[in-house]
């Protein structure tokens, strides 16, 4: 087989032409497994789209298991790349999870999918980052198992491989030896044959003539694609909303019921089409393309000679200020050497006068010598010089002063203003260190970090995000993430309850900022509840606005409230319009922020039991009064009651930009200041269902305003009740409902 003539496949006695041909050699970088690195081996398609190797899926999933199960690991560090799962050694009990894996998704499907739900207490990993986006893939309860083979590319790879060692053919399986080279392989039969044994076994008029047969191949692909999630169910059908094909009974019943799909000979016909003529059109804008590519390789040349010539010239930059440097040291240090000669000198000669007036040395020994002269004459002229230079002797011995000081402070050098300059030295338009927003930054399981460039300065290229736990021994090191190209982050699998320092350094042209400014979040005490408000529970649209997104909710003072309030006059009370969460919770620990407005007049936020949401919609109004709940927060009489009892229901009243924390049994009318709080920016809610108590937030520092006993009783639900203007807005992550999360929870 030639290694650029493979532009057939034969298919039922019919030879079909492609009307381009596909030089192999040339697509080997799609043939090659993002994770491994190696050509395709069994490669299955991923929910996003790409491919990798069955072996390399398994073992992705088999690292993500081991992050979890092994948080000081090298694959719970952020920083530390995984690299190609077969390069890496796997210990004798990740292989046995390995079998783990696929005998847990095996069991799966023996015990079938009936009734069978995925819980918060389901155990196991199903998600790991797809290679190639670096996005989380979901396998959902099958596993592995869930995923199709694309054995198209599987095809592919094998084609290229016999291409690759065209030498070695491959050698018909049922000639006598010695065997002859197959011109064919039969797909039915899984052989291969030569010209005369295809035509013994193929004999015409029976229905082994019917069987498809390809080129020479080794890679015998399955004739029927099978479903997945239902077992010996052929795929008949194509969903255009997850984009793979299904069979029947995914669309009766299961997971894509609701999805638009069609039949698979039109998605064929229309997935053909569309890839016949982008393909027609790549290959129509071939002089185009050549063009790009020509401007591409004069821009790599360029910029292969730019950067020399800029490291040259920032070599050069650096060698005249080392030279200028050299020169100054040379001559500071010339100063230095001729103060302390000088010193010596005359410290020395100093040392030798005072030598001299030891007995018998020097000056004084000179003088003995002059007194032994006996001529008169000859005496007076000599002892007349010597007595003067015995009385300076004299005089110095009583004023003792040093001829020169030992010190050479004078030669003190001050550098630390040229070091700050060094340390700055750096190419033109540097920019400046960015500002860590701590308003739009939000830490949960997931954090978001959020920051910008100071006013007035320029874009840069990507910026550098790093952070750590703030941990009491202090030793942890910062983890950076990859490059990032916006001004946020999400950062993912973070510990609850823990304190985190982060910050951020921006890039340009290659050039990096000074850090931020480190900023300290603390994650919440439990995992996040994700949900909506839910409009089908209670939800009074007369006095309630609900956004689109289910995010946001606005209770309006308007013509209905007004209509209601002449119940006042035979002494009802006006109540409060209550809306939940459409997630409720049975068992565990959880947490969910918001933010109320400040403007609002009345809003109680906390949880209530779904038995307890039933007698208040099935009630008369007038109960649903701020007056008549024990614990509502609102200043009233029939707080008096003592509260030390739990209830199916907590609440806070937050109103007026004030917090009110409930009154408790032993509180007297005198402490309501003691009880009302500046209202949060932000509020946090953590329920612990096991242990029936309700914990309330500043979600911002995450300091507990408020704690409280609670009766958890069937389902809690979020709750939170409004009257006259006010509006409740759900955390971004809060709302955010992924696959993985939202079936942890339980259905209302």
């Amino acid at each position: 087989m030639s290694l650029c003539n493979v532009d057939c496949i034969l298919v039922g006695r019919r030879q079909v032409n492609y009307p381009w041909k596909v030089p192999i050699k040339n697509i080997e970088r799609e043939l090659i497994c993002p994770s491994c690195k190696e050509l395709f081996t069994h490669p299955l398609i991923l929910p996003c789209q790409h491919s990798v190797c069955h072996k390399c899926a398994k073992e992705l999933l088999l690292s993500r298991e081991d992050a979890f199960a092994e948080p000081d690991s090298e694959f719970s560090n952020p920083a530390t790349p995984i690299g190609s799962p077969r390069v890496r050694r796997l210990s004798s009990a990740s292989v046995e999870r390995i079998d783990r894996l696929t005998r847990t998704a095996s069991l799966r499907r023996s015990f079938g999918r009936k009734g069978w739900k995925r819980t918060i207490h389901s155990q196991g990993v199903t998600t790991f980052p797809c290679p190639s986006c670096e996005h989380d893939v979901d396998l959902g309860e099958r596993g592995l198992s869930g995923l199709f083979r694309n054995f198209t590319l599987e095809t592919i790879v094998e084609r290229y491989r016999q291409a690759a060692r065209a030498a070695v053919a491959i050698m018909c399986n049922l000639c006598k030896p010695p065997p002859l080279e197959a011109t064919k392989s039969c797909m039915d039969c899984k052989a291969s044959y030569c010209n005369e044994c295809f035509k013994i076994h193929h004999p015409w008029g029976t229905p082994k003539a019917q069987h498809e047969y390809v080129g020479p191949t080794t890679n015998f692909r399955p004739k029927i694609l099978m479903c997945p999630e239902h077992d010996m169910e052929k795929v008949t059908m194509y969903c255009e909303v997850c984009r793979r094909p299904v069979c029947h009974l995914c669309k009766l019943g299961g997971s894509h019921a609701n999805h638009k799909v069609t039949s698979m000979s039109s998605a064929y016909k229309v997935l053909k089409e569309k890839l016949s003529k982008s393909i027609g059109y790549l290959i129509s804008k071939e002089d185009q393309v050549k063009t790009q590519i020509f401007q591409l390789e004069h821009m790599i040349d360029q910029t292969e000679s730019n950067g020399e010539k800029a490291k040259r010239d920032a070599t050069d930059s650096i060698d005249r200020l080392c030279g200028i440097l050299e020169e100054r040291k040379m001559n500071l240090v010339k100063s230095i050497q001729d103060s302390r000669s000088s010193k010596l000198e005359k410290l020395r000669y100093q040392m030798d006068e005072y030598q001299g007036m030891l007995e018998n040395s020097g000056l004084v020994g000179y003088a003995q010598e002059v007194l032994k002269e006996t001529d008169q004459s000859c005496f007076v002229q000599t002892a007349k010089q010597l007595h003067t230079r015995i009385r300076m002797a004299t005089e110095s011995l009583k004023t003792f002063q040093p001829a020169a000081k030992p010190s050479f402070t004078d030669f003190n050098l001050d550098v630390s203003r040229e070091e700050e300059l060094l340390k700055e030295l750096s190419f033109t338009n540097v920019p400046d260190a960015p500002v860590i927003d701590q308003k739009q930054s939000r830490l949960y399981d997931k954090g978001i970090v959020c920051w910008q460039q100071p006013n007035g300065n320029p874009p840069v290229d990507h910026y550098k995000l790093e952070y750590r736990r703030l941990d009491q021994d202090g030793d942890c090191t910062w983890e950076p993430t990859e490059d990032v190209c916006s001004t946020s982050k999400v950062i993912s699998n973070l510990d609850t309850n823990t304190s985190y320092l982060f910050r951020v350094k921006g890039c340009k042209n290659f050039t990096y900022s000074d850090y931020s400014k480190e900023v300290a979040f603390h994650t919440p005490p439990a995992p996040v509840l994700r949900f909506l408000f839910d409009e089908n529970c209670g939800y009074n649209s007369d006095h309630l606005i609900l956004n689109n997104q289910r995010d946001s909710v606005e209770s309006v003072a308007g013509l209905p409230l007004l209509l209601g309030a002449e119940r006042i006059v035979v002494g009802s009370y006006m109540s409060l319009d209550f809306i939940t969460g459409d997630i409720g919770i049975t068992k565990g620990k959880y947490y969910w922020a918001f933010q109320v407005e400040p403007s609002s007049f009345l809003v109680k936020v906390g949880v209530v039991s779904a038995a307890k949401l039933q007698e208040w919609f099935h009630s008369p109004r007038d109960i649903n009064s701020p007056r008549y709940d024990q614990d509502s927060g609102h200043d009233s009489g029939s707080e008096d009651i003592a509260m030390e009892h739990s209830q199916p229901f907590t609440f806070v009243t937050v109103g007026m930009r004030k917090l009110f924390i409930p009154r408790g049994h032993s509180s007297s009318s005198t402490d309501s200041c003691k009880r009302s709080l500046p209202t949060p920016n932000r509020i946090g809610v953590c329920l612990d269902y096991d242990k029936g108590k309700v914990n309330f937030y500043n979600a911002d520092t995450m300091q507990c305003l408020y704690e409280r006993n609670v009766e958890c009783s069937g389902t809690m639900y979020p709750a939170f009740g409004l009257m006259g203007g006010g509006a409740v807005h759900l955390d971004e992550l809060i709302t955010v409902k992924e696959s993985t999360k939202s079936s942890f929870f339980l259905n209302s």
